[in-house]
């Protein structure tokens, strides 16, 4: 049944969450590494799934899964989780939360990229121009205004922070794909991707019991930006009568992150950093109502 007042509740809680978890990254780096951080913020996350999957009697879907689905999880558990959180911790150990952050939301113009070769779909000249724009935006944070002399803050660190949003964007096309019960397929992914974080973890770091801030940091990853926000979406989305209603408060995100990596951080937010979020912002918008517009 459709309820687009708890639409809107649903959804401003998940964007309120998401906004807080830049500001956790970079919290919780401070007493792991960025393996470490994986591992036990991905195991409280299978734990909060595997709840979920008993309070929702969805347990039973597991068993009726076939081999050829089982090993398609074990593909999109090495995207995401695992590789996807492997490149953005890292990336956040290099970069200030307010360069990482924004750089990792230019997912949805690499998802119009790949959608080109994946999904065999057309580049139109408005697609092209919203991605200019974006990417024009990218340049001012990664340079910190400084384009014209390429002077990047960290070059290995942007092109991770951009990496992360093309391995969003191909794990989404592929786990749309997928037509399996959301949150049975994505505590199987998330399993497959757990045994992924410990082989890395324990062949390049090591597993120790961390620091108390280090657990509740973890823990709060694990729970909020990989387990319980998901829900709070996939209800959003569920109780809307449009994508479109709920989707706009997406935009929210990169801003509202932005205070709080300012008020707990203590990150001097730099003009450079919010006239390009506001480019990559405008680019996404842009390519967004290329999509509404086709639909009516």
């Amino acid at each position: 049944m459709k309820n687009q007042k708890m639409a809107y509740v649903y959804a401003i809680m998940a964007v309120l969450i998401w906004s807080t978890v830049a500001t956790a990254f970079k919290l919780a780096l401070k007493y792991l590494d960025f393996l470490q951080l994986l591992f036990f913020s991905g195991l409280v996350s299978c734990c909060v799934l595997l709840v979920l999957m008993i309070i929702n009697r969805e347990f039973k879907e597991l068993t009726k899964l076939t081999f050829k689905e089982y090993v398609k999880s074990a593909l999109l558990g090495f995207l995401n989780p695992f590789l996807y959180y492997v490149v953005l911790f890292k990336a956040y150990s290099l970069l200030p939360a307010q360069e990482a952050q924004p750089l990792n939301y230019t997912w949805p113009i690499m998802l119009v990229l790949l959608s080109i070769p994946l999904l065999n779909q057309k580049i139109k000249i408005k697609s092209i121009v919203s991605i200019a724009i974006s990417f024009f935006g990218v340049l001012i944070i990664s340079t910190q205004g400084d384009i014209l002399g390429f002077g990047f803050t960290n070059l290995f660190g942007a092109i991770l922070a951009l990496s992360t949003a093309v391995i969003w964007a191909l794990f989404w096309i592929l786990n749309m794909k997928d037509k399996r019960k959301e949150t049975p397929k994505l505590f199987l992914n998330f399993i497959f991707g757990l045994v992924y974080i410990f082989i890395a973890t324990v062949t390049f770091s090591k597993i120790t019991t961390p620091h108390i801030n280090g657990i509740l940091s973890a823990s709060y990853i694990g729970l909020f930006e990989m387990g319980i926000t998901f829900v709070l979406w996939s209800k959003a989305l569920e109780l809307s009568y449009s994508t479109a209603k709920v989707s706009k408060f997406i935009y929210l995100v990169p801003f509202l992150s932005l205070i709080t990596v300012y008020f707990i951080l203590g990150e001097k937010i730099l003009i450079p950093t919010i006239i390009g979020l506001v480019f990559i912002i405008i680019g996404i918008v842009l390519e967004q109502l290329k999509l509404t517009i086709n639909k009516i």
